[in-house]
């Protein structure tokens, strides 16, 4: 690929980007979309008001700019909560050590890339694109010392950098451990894989094991039940509580929806109804139904102190370890209910099966992948399709297909796959919200570095004559001979998927569609869209993806640098934006994200040393290729450290602290409070019908790459504005035209 055709996709994205900005900056003054862009409580506020006319809605302006930039980090943290925090935190690592790689690399290593070899240049504009890389140095060079200086000073920047926001996300999470004195899941246990007998219920079985070796940590428990009886409980509830609103006397006296003897609450909600209904068998008090038909072979388990709880969920409570399993539970908002019916020992087979058809499904994502490639070569398309040769010989289209029309096919194709593996993530099993978007996180990374690099940079080489299995040994050379070719490729792919789908991230094309059909075409004036929560599983695996790609090729092709910048840059901007506006944190891992992006980030780090030494290999310079081996050992030494120092804060609470927040609370007198609450916390009954209100989201939600949970707020008239911050409070006044 020439250098203009690369201009040319630079061209076609910046105009795309610039377009859809200033639509944003437009459409987001509008009173008619505020539901779409500062998320279900500001709508609320708003929707009372109508707003009036302004000529300042219709004129762009970069004002959400600015209120992001100015906005601190305890404003995010109130609105988003750590998860937001930390995926911004990554960001700004990206941020910084890449504008130390873009400096070096710059100035340094490209100018040597462009002179390595005599012979005459053209015009920039008419230059190849293999000249601005490491394959345009000479072999035997003197001058390939620089480029080993320059992996050393962006490895050890990169180290560094890790090694700080490691240390202050691990501060923060421990601070939103004891920050949350009332959290319910410190002291509940869930248990599952209870022991089937045919004398006593699962909450006979659970009272009389925990009972008999917890004694003095036991507090009480509750059995989770199949999500079909609670749903028709919530259908009698629901058809009862309207007969007893019309035919009671006593006004005061009305039963609650959200308290049940399933969750804690009291039995005799329903039981005063009138004889003269004749339907004293519909009454909603559980204890009537045959609820040993009804339970699951889990349980949540109370305790009366929190080091109780964490000693329970830690040790082997059965000779068997397929009984009695016990783990921490979830915080209430971000429990999965759906799957805590599902039997222990069918996990594992799940987790086969999910593993099986995630491999499947990558491989057969090649064909889109090998097409893609065939769009690079204008000769192989002149001899496939023969009609098109006139066509393609024009100068203006060979650009456009060359440095556009690849990435852009890609990209389309990559859209398939959060959905699909957010699907596998939940079939996979988990018991938290959280844990099912992590585990769609995690497969989507892995398919997207798989197909969207290793792929593309194996076509036509590795691939095709099977080196990774005849010659092992010679895969750092093959990746140090493909990555360059690839290097056009990677870079027109951080413009389209990177620049064009931060302007798509602002513009929220799902929610405005969905909002002009329901108020314009439909006439339904009472629409509202959303909430939504942030799409880690989209976003986190793009982000890191752009990181692997600006690793390996700082050295090899530095020109894509300065568009990573670019992207981070904006990409600051924009997901700081929309945290503040645009999401609402249904629940909350507690950074637990941060571990998947720092080992990326040493995946990437390695595996660009490794490309580099087989550079240094290829051009006979063995004193590079012997100092590029050390620094291969001491970065897997400094991943090893990091893993045993903080690793551990974000896998298990740690006993001291939790014993400390005890004690407090026995010495405050709140832990007889504490355990009051805990019975109704976890509420099976509310959660799943709040579920039933919010199911019709799911598809548009999953559509728009977002979580699709359906799990909205408890009570969303209690929604605290204030959490959401000032500054964006003042956008939505000022500039919504209110």
């Amino acid at each position: 690929m020439y250098l203009s055709a690369l201009l040319t996709s630079a061209g076609i994205n910046i105009a795309i980007s610039v377009v859809l900005l200033s639509l944003y900056s437009i459409l987001r003054k509008q009173p008619s979309n505020v539901n779409v862009y500062f998320g279900q409580r500001l709508a609320q506020e708003r929707s009372k008001d109508h707003g009036h006319f302004s000529f300042d809605r219709f004129v762009p302006s970069p004002s959400w700019m600015v209120k992001a930039w100015e906005t601190s980090e305890q404003e995010l943290l109130a609105s988003g909560g750590l998860d937001a925090v930390v995926f911004l935190r990554m960001i700004v690592f990206s941020i910084r050590i890449f504008s130390i790689a873009a400096f070096i690399c710059i100035f340094l290593v490209l100018p040597l890339n462009y002179f390595g070899k005599e012979m005459q240049h053209k015009l920039i504009p008419s230059e190849s694109l293999e000249v601005f890389t490491i394959g345009n140095v000479k072999e035997g060079s003197k001058w390939v010392w620089a480029h080993c200086l320059a992996l050393y000073i962006i490895s050890g920047s990169a180290c560094v950098l890790l090694y700080s926001e490691y240390k202050s996300i691990t501060i923060m999470r421990m601070a939103y451990i004891t920050g949350s004195p009332l959290s319910p899941s410190h002291f509940t246990v869930l248990v599952r894989g209870i022991p089937w007998s045919l004398e006593e219920s699962y909450s006979d079985s659970v009272k009389k094991f925990f009972s008999n070796y917890h004694a003095s940590g036991y507090l009480s428990h509750q059995v989770v039940y199949h999500s079909g009886t609670v749903h028709k409980l919530m259908n009698n509830a629901a058809e009862m509580y309207k007969v007893f609103k019309c035919t009671s006397d006593e006004r005061h006296c009305r039963p609650s929806l959200t308290s049940c003897g399933l969750c804690g609450g009291p039995t005799h909600s329903f039981k005063i109804l009138s004889s003269e209904l004749g339907t004293p068998e519909g009454r909603g008090d559980f204890s009537d139904m045959n609820a040993r038909e009804n339970e699951c072979a889990a349980a949540l388990v109370f305790f009366r102190t929190r080091y109780a709880a964490l000693v329970a969920s830690e040790i082997l409570q059965s000779p068997n370890p397929m009984l009695w399993v016990t783990q921490l539970a979830p915080e209430p908002p971000d429990i999965y209910w759906k799957n805590l019916h599902i039997p222990y020992r069918q996990l594992w087979i799940r987790r086969i099966a999910t593993l099986l058809a995630a491999i499947v499904f990558m491989f057969f994502f090649l064909l889109p992948v090998t097409f893609t490639q065939g769009l690079l070569h204008v000769e192989q398309l002149q001899k496939r399709f023969p009609f098109m040769r006139g066509i393609l010989e024009k100068k203006f289209v060979i650009q456009v297909v060359t440095g556009y029309l690849p990435s852009v096919i890609l990209m389309i194709f990559l859209y398939t796959v959060p959905p699909i593996m957010y699907l596998l993530s939940t079939v996979e099993g988990p018991v938290s919200r959280s844990d099912r978007k992590k585990s769609a996180c995690c497969k989507v990374l892995y398919f997207i570095i798989w197909n969207v690099f290793f792929v593309n940079v194996f076509s036509g080489t590795v691939m095709n004559n099977l080196l990774l299995i005849s010659k092992p040994r010679d895969l750092p050379t093959q990746l140090a001979i493909a990555v360059p070719l690839q290097g056009a490729l990677f870079m027109t792919y951080v413009m389209t998927s990177g620049w064009a789908s931060l302007s798509s991230e602002l513009m929220q094309p799902v929610g405005l569609l969905c909002t002009f059909f329901n108020r314009v075409i439909l006439r339904n004036k009472e629409f509202s869209y959303g909430p939504l929560s942030f799409p880690y599983h989209t976003e986190i695996p793009r982000v890191l993806l752009f990181g692997l790609i600006g690793f390996t090729c700082s050295i090899l092709v530095p020109l894509v640098l300065p568009l990573l910048l670019v992207y981070y840059f904006l990409a600051y901007l924009v997901y700081r934006n929309q945290i503040l506006n645009v999401y609402i944190a249904k629940y909350e891992s507690g950074g637990q994200l941060w571990p998947v992006m720092h080992n990326t980030t040493i995946f990437s780090l390695v595996l660009t040393q490794i490309i580099v030494s087989g550079v240094f290999g290829m051009k006979h310079s063995a004193v590079a290729l012997g100092f590029t081996v050390p620094l291969i050992i001491i970065t897997l030494l400094f991943n090893e450290y990091c893993r045993k120092r903080f690793r551990p804060v974000f896998e298990n609470n740690a006993a001291q602290v939790l014993m400390e927040m005890d004690r407090q609370d026995e010495q405050s007198g709140r832990m007889e409070e504490i355990h009051k609450q805990l019975r109704s916390a976890y509420c099976q009954f509310a959660s799943l019908s709040q579920e039933g209100q919010d199911s019709r989201k799911d598809d548009m939600q999953l559509n728009h790459c977002g979580d699709g949970d359906g799990d909205g707020l408890k009570d969303p008239e209690a929604i605290n504005l204030g959490s959401i911050g000032e500054q964006s409070r003042e956008t939505f006044h000022l500039e919504s035209g209110r």
